[in-house]
């Protein structure tokens, strides 16, 4: 998902002073469609480019408050979305690559700047003539004979003042940024803490016979991982291409175990990237900041302007679900622990134990192991199924463009256009791991979609994903879990790709972040769609079609086992909301907190010394605090749309052009409820959920 960074500790980087006409970022980018020319931008360019472009932001700001006619939308609150613009360029690229093309100077630069954005933001929101003219303009905002959209960007910007501190005191205001500053510091260095970690920890492995049991493909990954490091032998990290395949097919038990554990204590071993410290820290000024502002707790003041609306509503939204996942994951365990029995395990069974055995027993009820697709899910080929899924619904072509700039050698960039020939987007699309790149999958942006007089300016949209590696002797093969990744991440992008409003505040993935997994989680249904896996499931040696066998194996298995995932995502989402519901600052600490947060959901025997919130960067370091519950509260809503899909077919035009009329393409011009009920007809029904998870009958 779209990442935000938040910003971290005092710290001077060394760099060299360059003048505005040697600085790419302050210049007019002179390349195609504007795309960044990231080959010409040095680390010595960042700070000089954020300080010319928050004095440019600043100056934006004196013109709207310097303006002796009397504050209206255009000349205030659409001159406010328009200011900062090259600040948001330069952040844009600056985050965007300190993700997915980090090293320690731009960590350092990363660092020295947060404090001076911290500082920048806050003078902007607490204003005092700014804010009137904004307060003015919304108490007559009757008056003016504004659009729907307008009406949304003047609510959502005299929100933005109001929820964080304008009409405060000057003593409230200055904790207020204070609290900012640190918040932005400790985010960065969570995440810092974490990409260290990942990055510093491998397993080598010398003696073939620990090797039994693994795929060949994970095995030729190992071993070039190792020739990486200089090692004999094979290397397995912390990357989940890597550690994930070794939990799940290992069949040495304790080396399943060292790197499951090696995993959840990541940001927890006592070292100098130790997180536990930080999170305290991290929870309690949030907790502090939504007290200052009138909230009971930093989920009281998140939820406000969420669908969700309230912590009541999450927490019975989760414990619905729970207790639906329960009783099928108890059973589920039982069966895979009496499976284990028969294997030799009699006893002490344990998490790494679980995906091992739970893969035993998939492949001996369904004669079906995941590593039979990998083969027919050739990563080039799943990307030409998914630019040809895109075309079928909406008539969109994507074309290679090879003279367009990239950060990395290994990202590609396409020209998106509509049906009609108009360019929609720029794509990037950067697939595998690397020391400098964080983990997971993302999607996010080098410049949003907006308009300028009616024109519209093109977004220039980014998936970041972490997918399976090409090795010497084979292309890069994905297993099935990447291809849902790859077609989730793709539902962002076209959340991003779509968007046609005016405003940049409310465009693309501009939405409330309970609405914004809508558009990714439901293009992950056509996965188990026959018709569209005949489409892109290709052996990548013989060109066959994958089997028609194998096929129903995979539809026939999609909800093995889905009651332990609902709760697995649940125990998260309990997690964050405990963190963030808390209306005193907490000692407790993190795995004695965490392990009581997530207990209702969790069925499995603690593992002393592992934490699962010391790498929650989701929460930590990102834009999911007190809002984890937002992935299965969107499955809810995907699973309800869905039904229209399969109702009048899963390659059906009208509905995809409504999907993408109603949802992709309104961004956050309007309550998503209200977009919602005009693509689906009423309000999202939880049954449908429940019966593609297999929970009901």
């Amino acid at each position: 998902m779209k990442k935000i960074l938040i910003i971290l500790f005092v710290m001077t980087a060394i760099v060299n002073p360059c003048s505005t006409e040697e600085n790419p970022l302050l210049k007019p980018f002179n390349t195609q469609y504007e795309t960044p020319p990231f080959s010409l931008i040095k680390h010595k360019h960042y700070i000089p480019a954020f300080k010319v472009a928050m004095d440019e932001g600043r100056s934006d700001i004196e013109k709207i408050v310097s303006n002796t006619a009397p504050p209206d939308f255009y000349n205030t609150i659409e001159k406010l979305s328009l200011s900062g613009k090259r600040l948001n360029l330069v952040s844009s690229i600056f985050f965007n690559l300190n993700s997915a093309e980090t090293d320690q100077e731009m960590q350092a630069i990363a660092r020295e700047i947060s404090p001076l954005l911290s500082v920048y933001n806050s003078d902007i929101l607490f204003n005092e003539e700014l804010f009137e003219r904004i307060k003015t303009v919304y108490k007559n905002k009757n008056k003016y004979d504004l659009t729907v959209e307008q009406l949304t960007l003047l609510d959502k910007t005299y929100k933005g003042f109001t929820r964080n501190g304008a009409n405060l005191s000057e003593e409230k205001k200055n904790r207020l940024r204070e609290i900012s500053k640190e918040l932005s510091a400790l985010g960065l260095q969570f995440n810092d803490n974490v990409l260290a970690e990942t990055n510093s920890w491998y397993l080598n492995i010398t003696n073939k016979e620990d090797l039994s049991g693994l795929p060949e493909s994970i095995i030729d990954a190992a071993a070039e991982e190792a020739k990486r490091r200089d090692l004999d032998g094979w290397a397995f990290t912390l990357q989940i291409p890597s550690a994930w395949p070794f939990i799940h097919y290992a069949d040495n038990r304790d080396l399943r175990q060292k790197i499951y554990v090696a995993y959840n204590k990541r940001g927890y071993n006592n070292n100098e990237y130790d997180n536990t410290d930080i999170i305290l820290s991290i929870v309690n000024l949030r907790l502090e900041r939504a007290q200052i502002l009138g909230y009971n707790s930093h989920a009281d003041f998140v939820l406000e302007e969420r669908m969700a609306e309230n912590p009541e509503t999450v927490n019975r939204f989760m414990k619905e679900l729970s207790e639906a996942a329960l009783p099928m994951a108890k059973s589920d365990l039982s069966s895979v622990k009496e499976l284990a029995g028969t294997m030799g395990l009699i006893d002490d069974f344990q998490y790494w134990d679980w995906y091992y055995y739970a893969e035993k027993r998939k492949q001996k009820q369904f004669d079906f192991d995941e590593e039979q697709v990998r083969p027919y899910l050739q990563l080039e080929n799943v990307k030409k199924g998914i630019f040809a899924l895109c075309d079928s619904l909406w008539g969109i072509s994507f074309v290679a463009n090879k003279n367009i700039d990239t950060y990395h050698k290994d990202v590609s960039v396409y020209e998106v256009y509509d049906h009609d020939g108009t360019l929609l987007s720029v794509l990037y699309l950067d697939f595998f791991p690397r020391p400098g790149k964080s983990s997971g999958a993302w999607m996010t942006s080098y410049r949003p979609q907006y308009k300028i007089e009616k024109e519209r300016i093109i977004p220039h949209t980014s998936i970041v994903c972490n997918f399976s590696k090409p090795t010497s002797t084979r292309p890069s093969l994905l297993n099935f879990n990447e291809f849902t990744t790859f077609l989730h991440e793709f539902g962002h992008a076209l959340h991003g790709i779509f968007s046609d409003v005016t405003y940049v505040d409310l465009s693309g993935t501009s939405v409330y972040r309970d609405f914004v997994e809508l558009p990714s989680q439901i293009m992950e249904n056509w996965a188990f769609e026959k018709e569209f896996l005949d489409m892109v499931a290709v052996h990548y040696q013989t060109g066959e079609k994958i089997p028609d066998d194998l096929l129903n194996k995979i539809i026939e298995s999609k909800n093995f086992h889905s009651a332990f995932t609902v709760l697995r995502q649940l125990s998260f989402g309990l997690t964050d909301m405990a963190w963030h519901s808390i209306t005193e600052p907490v000692s407790t600490h993190p795995e004695i907190f965490e392990r009581e947060a997530m207990s209702p959901a969790y069925i499995f025997p603690v593992v002393e010394g592992t934490v699962m919130s010391s790498a929650f960067t989701h929460i930590f370091s990102g834009g999911y605090a007190a809002g984890y519950y937002g992935y299965k509260w969107a499955e809810v809503l995907d699973a309800d749309a869905f039904e229209v899909f399969k109702e009048n077919g899963i390659f059906d035009r009208e509905t995809a052009n409504n999907f993408r009329k109603y949802i992709l393409s309104a961004g956050g011009t309007e309550h998503p409820m209200k977009l919602y009920t005009r693509f689906r007809g009423h309000e999202p029904k939880i049954e449908p959920y429940l019966k593609r998870e297999g929970l009901i009958d």
